[in-house]
């Protein structure tokens, strides 16, 4: 007798969700019901020309805004009724964020760029070096600890941001457009990264992109069109 396999539950949810902006005396009506679900353990791409709404829909995820209509739930819990404090704490401990210009410290070596993401997520300090030394190996980076980001490549200072993502061992990262600054090469490089750290880590990662060229690592593309999901 085969036995049944329960499907997972959704790390994430949102539900029936709209966003409007206030601009030049209008009302910019940016996302118009989006559903979405984000399996545990999976690589998902929100496709999209600028202006779409993916950008928008990932902050909201990401707990950065909140909707001004339907639900969003992080691990069964209403993101979208929680007070700022408390998603800044969530998003501190349990999501990791990866941006296309890198956002590290020009100052820092790579090491220390990734200890800083475990000295605000509160990782106890005796931690920092072995997790560190760990992710930047993760990521292929084990020779450049000591380097600083002037001194890396773009597609090096992309893997750092990610080893950075990854140091506080969140269960999901949100990665917006972390490939559009580099050549179809160095951007292969970094989903294969993101592909091992799914393996390794047992992390979600939702993107957001336009690059067709990597669409095919993803286990879910969703494509939006004017703050709507359209059927592939």
């Amino acid at each position: 007798m085969t036995e049944t396999v329960a499907p997972a539950k959704p790390l994430l949810s949102v539900k029936a969700v709209h966003r409007h902006f206030q601009t030049a005396g209008r009302k910019l009506h940016v996302l118009k019901g989006i559903d979405l679900e984000l399996e545990p353990e999976k690589l998902i791409m929100l496709k999209g020309r600028s202006g779409s709404g993916k950008t928008t829909l990932l902050n909201l995820i990401g707990g950065l805004d909140q909707p001004d209509q339907g639900e969003i739930y992080f691990r069964g819990n209403p993101f979208h009724k929680m007070r700022d404090e408390k998603r800044t704490e969530i998003r501190r401990k349990e999501i990791g964020f990866i941006f296309q210009s890198f956002a590290l410290m020009p100052l820092l070596s790579a090491r220390e760029n990734v200890e800083l993401a475990m000295r605000m997520a509160g990782t106890p300090r005796s931690q920092w070096k072995e997790r560190a030394l760990y992710c930047l190996d993760l990521v292929g980076l084990s020779r450049r600890i000591n380097h600083r980001p002037f001194e890396l490549s773009g597609g090096e200072q992309q893997r750092v941001a990610i080893a950075k993502a990854i140091a506080h061992r969140p269960n999901l990262i949100l990665a917006d457009e972390p490939t559009a600054e580099l050549d179809s090469q160095m951007g292969a490089q970094v989903m294969a990264v993101f592909r091992k750290i799914i393996e390794t880590e047992k992390i979600t990662i939702c993107m957001t992109t336009h690059d067709p060229t990597i669409m095919e690592v993803a286990d879910h593309v969703f494509e939006m069109v004017d703050g709507r999901f359209i059927q592939p």
